[in-house]
């Protein structure tokens, strides 16, 4: 198994990176029902943090129409799609770790 994530680092490291900002953008959302935007709670400004700048950019590339409170589980698909777009991409390309490999 650890031949299997060494040599192909650059996947489960990209993989690892959009899981964990979808995963934090999902957690922020939930957050958002609890706690207000100006909250001094440490987990939600570390989340705030992290995920400001991909909704910034999303919020930039979206119409104005669509509502500020919908730019946190936008911003979560978008990343889900860029996940999904990046496994195909690996696999048109052959750099997908193959299946059942470990």
């Amino acid at each position: 198994m650890n031949n299997l994530v060494i040599e192909y680092w650059y996947y489960f490291l990209a993989d690892y990176a959009l899981a964990v900002l979808i995963y934090t953008l999902l957690g922020r959302l939930l957050l958002s029902f609890f706690l207000p935007p100006d909250s001094s709670n440490y987990i939600w400004r570390f989340f705030r943090r992290i995920t400001d700048p991909f909704c910034a950019a999303v919020r930039f590339a979206s119409p104005a129409a669509i509502h500020p409170i919908l730019i946190v589980p936008l911003t979560a698909a978008w990343l889900f799609f860029l996940r999904f777009a990046m496994v195909q991409v690996f696999r048109n390309y052959g750099l997908l770790p193959p299946l059942g490999a470990g």
